[in-house]
């Protein structure tokens, strides 16, 4: 007779008809084996109240974290009042992964009524509406808008939680996480293909991941992978939440991240590109939870912007979609840990049987509506298919795609997306490597209009060797103290007279009275120009992720953009009420790339971006003419 384990067990007890207890089942990143956790579920109201015990080594508590926490950020949100759940995790079991699938329900599920909450058509125009109103008008540069299935469970929804865990343990491949967790209140389960951020051993680990290849899992394709490796649409979308997903890193590692990939996440019924991101950090876990919330891939970026673009076209609060679990605990050395994948490809059962399937697509410039409805579809079919309301992949293991990513041209292709990229980001070196003596000691503060490239930034300018601070625009910190203020990038249209444009606006007039060295990024660069006399207005196409060899004052830069509006000349200098004013700008249509005068200079590009190799350079250049007195020591060949 086989024994008993922690798992026949709880299925002895729900095959009686009660309810088992909350409980976790989770297999993590292609492991051999499960994780089962048991233990009592309460409610927390921050991040900063998950409890977090210290005590004996591993896994002490699995949160539940629903996409309303971002509110804690002071973002805006649809607020459904869904909790954030924390299990106790009292005892623990490592179970194999074939005992797991002998043990587990083999049964179909069952459902009816299966619909979707917002039809394709109804879909389609809200994509519409936001490549129009929102990217069109410079909210931002990408944005994640979800749609929900609905159906109603046949039968006990535990039962049939844990058969659809079955199907996905057999036919899901790719995922990070394949999992069911039950509170008592819901049963989530799904296999997320995307880890949000890990702590572990000081080492932080971001996963963006973005571009959609999509495929029946019935007949390898390599012609069609290598043409989705190289369409720029897919390109330039994963180039974009990288450059978010680096942002978030800037906050949490001292340092910011290392980038390492590209990579293909291959699943059974499509695949990504993705790349991890990597650096030392020291912070508690949970403030990492919450400095990260949430993924640019499951909202969009700037991230504060769009948050507020989510809670205008999105009709109902998203509950645990684009939220995280989050495993937090402690290592054999006391140090803190968490592994959190993002609650995506994941279904939520109610006591009653309601069942959920959110599901969104990520639209940029490039987007066509019938292409992101299209992507809704395959990003949801996996686990549709284990629920029963869709068509199977073949086991895990045996589809093509798998076989693809070993394909030398497919290693090839994606090998070839960091030759345009800055090394600033892709190389390591010892800290101090790229510090200019002269500049070191020297206080810069850097003035955030709502756009965490700031961060970036930040993590530049310290490498140069200055000694950085990042304030909100709406800050009453006074800027005397500093020996550069940058006024860095932000959503928004730059001719309004928004509180915070008519901020930014009267502190650059301060700033040009008083002399003080002032460099501004973007946004702040399109106000500087407006002050000294130019013509800004929004370009005909946005500059969305986009990457260009523009003419910086007399040298040719490849550099990133993120801009819907441009400032314009039909000059290289004119006059402004703050003396004479040189102007680097396309000759086609006098877009304004830089300017430069006594004392100040604004760049509509991001040299922070990863899309900007020669980023670092120029900002080494702009700082020898503003900080004069360490003219002798900055280098105009500084490598990115």
């Amino acid at each position: 007779m086989t024994p008993p384990t922690p798992l026949t067990d709880l299925l002895a007890a729900l095959a009686d008809g009660a309810d088992p207890g909350p409980f976790a089942l989770i297999r993590r990143d292609g492991a051999e084996h499960l994780d089962l956790f048991t233990g009592p579920v309460g409610t927390v109201d921050r991040l900063a109240d998950i409890p977090l015990p210290a005590g004996a080594a591993g896994p002490t508590t699995l949160a539940l974290v629903p996409f309303r926490q971002v509110a804690e950020r002071g973002f805006a949100c649809v607020d459904d009042g869904v909790p954030l759940e924390c299990l106790r995790i009292d005892s623990r079991a490592r179970l194999p992964l074939a005992e797991v699938l002998d043990a587990l329900p083999d049964g179909p599920v069952r459902t009816t009524g299966a619909a979707f909450d917002i039809s394709d058509d109804e879909y389609a125009d809200t994509v519409a509406r936001v490549l129009a109103e929102e990217i069109g008008r410079g909210e931002g540069a990408n944005f994640v808008i979800h749609r929900t299935l609905h159906a109603q469970v046949q039968g006990a929804p535990l039962t049939a939680a844990l058969a659809a865990l079955r199907c996905l343990l057999l036919r899901e491949r790719g995922a990070y996480w394949t999992f069911v967790v039950h509170t008592g209140a819901r049963t989530l389960v799904g296999a997320s293909p995307e880890r949000h951020v890990s702590v572990d051993d000081g080492l932080v680990m971001m996963n963006p991941i973005s571009g959609t290849f999509r495929h029946t899992g019935a007949a390898a394709d390599r012609a069609a992978l290598l043409r989705f490796l190289a369409d720029t649409k897919e390109v330039e979308e994963l180039y974009m939440v990288l450059d978010e997903e680096l942002k978030m890193m800037a906050t949490v590692a001292e340092h910011g991240g290392q980038v390492v990939g590209p990579y293909l996440k291959e699943m059974s019924h499509l695949a990504h590109t993705e790349y991890l991101l990597a650096g030392r950090g020291s912070k508690d876990v949970r403030d990492v939870l919450r400095e990260t919330m949430f993924a640019p891939t499951v909202t969009g970026s700037p991230m504060e912007n769009a948050c507020r673009v989510i809670a205008r076209h999105e009709r109902t609060g998203r509950r645990y979609y684009a939220g995280v679990l989050a495993l937090l605990g402690h290592d054999d050395a006391g140090r803190q840990t968490l592994d959190a994948p993002i609650l995506i490809r994941t279904a939520e059962i109610a006591a009653d049987g309601a069942l959920r399937v959110p599901v969104g697509a990520t639209l940029v410039r490039h987007s066509t509506p019938a292409a992101e409805v299209a992507e809704t579809h395959a990003k949801a079919a996996g686990v549709l298919a284990a629920l029963g309301l869709g068509p199977q992949a073949p086991t895990a293991g045996t589809g093509p795609v798998g076989r693809l990513a070993d394909d030398p041209q497919v290693r090839a292709a994606l090998a070839a997306r960091n030759a345009p990229l800055s090394r600033f980001w892709l190389d390591q070196r010892p800290p101090g490597a790229l510090a200019v003596p002269a500049l070191t000691g020297r206080r810069a503060l850097i003035v955030d209009g709502e756009d965490t490239f700031t961060g970036m930034l930040a993590h530049q300018l310290g490498a140069l060797g200055l000694t950085v601070t990042v304030q909100p625009w709406h800050a009453d910190a006074p800027v005397s103290g500093h020996d550069l203020v940058l006024v860095g990038p932000g959503p928004g249209d730059p001719n309004s007279d928004t509180p915070k444009m008519q901020r930014l606006r009267a502190l650059l007039r301060v700033l040009l009275a008083d002399g003080r060295p002032t460099l501004a990024v973007c946004l702040g660069h399109q106000l500087l120009a407006g002050l000294l006399g130019l013509r800004v207005d929004r370009r005909a196409a946005p500059y969305q992720g986009l990457q260009r060899t523009v003419p910086l004052f007399g040298t040719p830069r490849r550099l990133g953009f993120y801009a819907t509006f441009t400032a314009r000349a039909a000059a290289d200098r004119q006059d402004s009420p703050y003396g004479p004013v040189e102007l680097a700008r396309d000759e086609a249509d006098g877009a304004v790339h830089a300017l430069r005068g006594p004392g100040f200079a604004g760049v509509q590009f991001h040299p922070e971006s990863v899309l900007s190799p020669d980023g670092l350079s120029v900002l080494a250049d702009l700082l020898r003419d503003l900080l004069p007195a360490a003219a002798g020591e900055l280098s105009p060949t500084v490598q990115a």
